[in-house]
């Protein structure tokens, strides 16, 4: 499990009904028409289980880069780095602090938000996920973000660009994926998140969502999925179930209690989580314990 797929089963139906109908798709995808939770594919059947590898302790820094063009999409950028900037200590990423190493220790709920840098398709817009890493390395090489093992790097592409490769592919086996490689001789750990702009009824879960940004609220809670692996499982050797399932995939594609919000644009949608000034519409983790479960708060 060097590099872990973000798997989606869900998306299969989606694509179907999106032949079919695409209101469907829609449907299949929005917690105001179908609940998420009807349908995800979590396994709740299975406890989590340590598997000797590294944990993210101390308070890990994440930079961002830009894929691809994202001149016309500065809100988007905005609203991510503000979610970022909310996430650490919250009830939420709390959940994370019970996982612990082999010397329990644990990550401890902390993230830092770096910066961020642009490229502009230096490997076309059609990745691999060995370009994502290239990517990454690139931009420790050369546009000036720090090498430390202890640091996330997350490329976030625009809509145009996807992630393709034998095993891979953006909008159907995956939104998002994390991984790790070499740079320099010394290692780090990446994050791929897609933008859902291009494929909203498999990478969205609402159309009318919290900030009235659909995308920047899906690529949100694609993010917090995948650092809730990279904490809990950054090498691959570290906590999932029989399955291979990582804490926060055993929970993909559910939401818990959900609350109604009013977004910008005057439409109702739901929420499930506020962090900082805006609401947001996260997918649950998952609880380690005796009776570990999907839940939003480490105290739930």
């Amino acid at each position: 499990m060097k590099t872990k797929l973000i798997k989606v089963a869900l998306i299969t139906l989606a694509l179907v009904l999106a032949t079919l109908d695409p209101a469907a798709a829609q449907n299949a995808f929005n917690p105001d028409t179908l609940s998420p939770t009807a349908t995800s594919p979590t396994r709740t059947d299975s406890r989590i289980l340590y598997h000797n590898g590294p944990v993210l302790t101390g308070n890990p820094v994440i930079y961002f880069v830009w894929y691809g063009n994202w001149a016309a999409r500065i809100s988007q950028q905005l609203a991510v780095a503000d979610f970022v900037s909310n996430l650490a200590q919250s009830p939420y990423f709390q959940i994370n602090t019970g996982y612990p190493n082999s010397a329990g220790q644990a990550p401890n709920g902390e993230l830092i938000y770096g910066g961020a840098v642009n490229d502009a398709y230096s490997h076309s817009a059609t990745l691999t996920e060995a370009d994502v890493a290239d990517v990454v390395a690139k931009a420790i090489l050369t546009y000036g973000l720090p090498l430390d093992s202890s640091v996330i790097y997350v490329v976030m592409t625009s809509p145009d660009v996807t992630v393709q490769d034998s095993v891979t592919q953006f909008c159907r086996t995956c939104c998002n994926l994390h991984g790790d490689s070499v740079v320099a001789g010394s290692p780090f750990r990446y994050v791929f998140v897609g933008n859902p702009e291009r494929c909203p009824s498999a990478c969205a879960a609402q159309f009318q969502s919290p900030n009235g940004d659909y995308a920047a609220d899906a690529m949100v809670s694609w993010l917090a999925h995948a650092l809730n692996a990279v904490m809990t499982n950054p090498t691959g050797d570290g906590w999932y179930d029989r399955y291979g399932l990582e804490n926060s995939e055993k929970c993909e594609g559910t939401y818990g209690t959900t609350y109604p919000v009013t977004n910008v644009w005057g439409q109702s949608t739901q929420a499930n989580i506020k962090l900082g000034g805006r609401d947001y519409l996260l997918q649950q983790n998952w609880v380690n314990g005796k009776k570990g479960h999907c839940a939003m708060s480490y105290l739930q």
